[in-house]
């Protein structure tokens, strides 16, 4: 089950929230535990077991684990014993068959949904927990809750304990936040219904298109990167309102990342969970900064090498995360002044890297991405432009210039500052939103989303 389909949020929503609100305070978690578990089971009904005896498991060794290194240790290989079996076996064994010639694979190997997010989870769990006692969950319900809750559990943000600790033992029912929750639900779900699946289509004409151009494939690269900003950023929005209707406070996982005026200022706004689960949990404790430029290099590589696995098991995404280390690296050595005292030229070098880096991340085949470039470049002899290109670009160039827009804080300025005497139109500005792109769903098959694959 996902966020943007009908049955979640015309069936198992409202549902939730009747039990919900009726249900007294001391078994709402349980409510919420049981409805996160269905909503699991729909989409992995095979793997919920291991969802849930890991979290068992977990909390178990959170109870002996403060100032015990073994047992640290012990817990996060256990934690990472199923994510490296299922998301990278076959890709260890593909590599391993290249080189020898070999024929290793398992069969029907599907990767569990969330594994990549409530691995990380229950890893900071007992990060926190070993280094402060004061971490620990007052009970298995309290944690349960902690990893299992729907709004966060397949897709983040990455959420640590200590954040919503409070949120979880003291709930009360504020129709503030829900009406907030709403409205940001409805946002997130506008941005992947109605802007994400559209340009997930106009992919997938161009990449059929038998007559291609070098403008085409430019068109293609930087729809790569509209579609996955608000595909992701989209269920993120949907997963802080769901939380908020539920009076769960969830930081802020995507900051404009699209406006950044250098890649490390784009990662400072992109996947802002993730970002801060590697520094936190590897960066830091490798040394960070601190010591030789040499060290400095050296865990920055680590770090993002391990940041392009996670995403994938896949040498392009390997790739991906090599690259955003060497660009990161340079910018610290080199370009941070240039930078920050050429902020037009800063904003043009970053998304033109930014649309280099979501090409790497869209192909997988190394063989197939050099071919894109290649074209992308004019070196396969393609011309600049043809008819279908300027047909496809006329047909979609109301929807990419909305999409680029709406990837910058102007619509948020307009709204807080032009539409402060309108406020009583916003209520129903969100439900022709929630039509829109209920009609959508309706008429489409088309509705992917992307970041469940990691």
């Amino acid at each position: 089950m996902v966020f943007s389909s009908l049955i979640f949020i015309y069936f198992f929503l409202p549902i939730l929230f009747l039990l919900y609100f009726i249900t007294p305070k001391r078994f709402k978690s349980i409510i919420l535990i049981i409805f996160s578990l269905i909503f699991y089971f729909y989409g992995e009904g095979k793997y919920i077991l291991i969802l849930l005896l890991s979290s068992i498991l977990n909390y178990l060794l959170s109870k002996k684990i403060t100032h015990n290194k073994k047992i640290l240790v012990f817990g996060i290989i256990i934690n990472l014993l199923p994510l490296i079996y299922f998301k990278y076996t076959n890709f260890i064994f593909e590599n391993v068959n290249a080189i020898f010639n070999t024929n290793l694979f398992i069969k029907n190997l599907i990767m569990p949904i969330g594994i990549s997010f409530f691995t990380f989870q229950n890893i900071s769990y007992l990060v926190d927990v070993y280094k402060d006692k004061k971490e620990m969950a007052k009970n298995l319900i309290d944690y349960l809750l902690y990893i299992t809750f729907f709004a966060q559990l397949v897709a983040g943000p990455i959420v640590r304990f200590s954040e919503i600790k409070e949120d979880i033992n003291n709930r009360k029912l504020n129709f503030s936040n829900l009406y907030i929750g709403i409205k940001r639900f409805i946002i997130g779900l506008s941005k992947k219904v109605i802007i994400s699946n559209n340009i997930g289509l106009l992919i997938n004409i161009l990449t059929d298109v038998s007559d291609k151009s070098v403008l085409l494939y430019w068109i293609i690269a930087i729809s790569y990167t509209i579609q996955i900003y608000f595909d992701f950023s989209g269920y993120s929005d949907m997963a802080i309102g769901l939380g908020k209707m539920f009076n769960f406070n969830f930081l802020e996982n995507f900051e404009y990342p699209l406006i950044a005026k250098s890649i490390t200022d784009f990662w400072r706004r992109w996947h802002i969970s993730l970002s801060r689960w590697f520094k936190d949990y590897i960066y830091i404790p490798l040394g960070g900064n601190r010591g030789t430029k040499l060290k400095l290099v050296r865990n920055i590589f680590v770090v993002w090498s391990l940041t392009g696995l996670w995403h994938g098991a896949s040498w392009n995404f390997i790739l991906w995360g090599i690259y955003f280390g060497i660009i990161l690296i340079i910018e610290k050595m080199c370009l941070k002044n240039f930078l920050e005292r050429h902020s037009a030229l800063a904003h043009i070098y970053t998304f033109f890297l930014i649309i280099i880096s979501f090409v790497i991340f869209n192909i997988t085949d190394i063989k197939s991405l050099g071919i894109f470039f290649k074209s992308m470049f004019g070196f396969n002899n393609l011309p600049f432009t043809n008819f279908e290109t300027i047909y496809y670009l006329k047909s979609y160039l109301l929807m990419l210039i909305i999409s680029l827009i709406c990837a910058t804080p102007i619509v948020k300025y307009i709204k807080n500052s032009k539409f402060k005497r309108l406020i009583f139109l916003e209520p129903i500005i969100y439900i022709c939103l929630l039509f829109i792109a209920t009609a959508y769903l309706v008429d489409s098959t088309f509705n992917p989303f992307i970041y469940f694959r990691f």
